[in-house]
């Protein structure tokens, strides 16, 4: 009985780790049939302003991002309103938020995908169709909004993978003409 006890642990495990392993995004952040480029951790803020609702009850609604890129701990571009991605390299992405995940608690920032919608400059960034924001970290406002106008500045760190869809004629010709 221990023989088969041990066995059918050492068969399922595996499984479960690459269950695991496969299940760390969520799904309603997943980009089945995209391929990542790259993955950038990211260290800023998440900027807040305190606004009024219809029924004039203030809050803290979002603004902005602002933050570094890294690579290696070396900054390789940043993070701004748009929201924008921008490298070194001159290469440049807009998106736009197609879904997200709640974080892992209540101060961190939703897991995100977002579609890429415009592209600027050339370089890593301009093939980039999909972003995923994962991995946060704090960047959530908390408390009380009490002054119309104020703003308020909340830490945060994320991973961005930057993905693209698969392109087989892209990818074959390529290799035929040596790249």
């Amino acid at each position: 009985m221990a023989r088969f006890c041990l066995l059918t642990f050492l068969v399922c495990t595996p499984a479960f780790w690459l269950n695991t392993a496969l299940a760390q995004v969520p799904p309603a952040i997943a980009a089945p049939g995209e391929k990542t480029i790259v993955t950038y951790h990211a260290e800023g803020a998440q900027i807040y302003e305190c606004k009024a609702d219809n029924d004039g009850k203030l809050s803290w609604v979002f603004r902005e991002p602002i933050a570094t890129l890294l690579l290696n701990d070396k900054t390789v571009g940043r993070h701004y309103a748009g929201p924008t991605w921008e490298l070194a390299d001159g290469s440049a992405v807009i998106g736009k938020v197609v879904g997200n995940a709640a974080g892992t608690t209540a101060n961190d920032i939703p897991w995100l995908k977002l579609d890429a919608v415009n592209h600027h400059g050339s370089g890593l960034l301009t093939r980039v169709t999909t972003i995923q924001r994962i991995n946060t970290h704090g960047g959530a406002a908390q408390g009380a909004c009490d002054q119309l106008g104020a703003f308020r500045s909340v830490a945060y760190s994320a991973d961005y993978s930057f993905l693209r869809k698969e392109d087989k004629g892209y990818t074959a010709t390529r290799r035929l003409q040596g790249h």
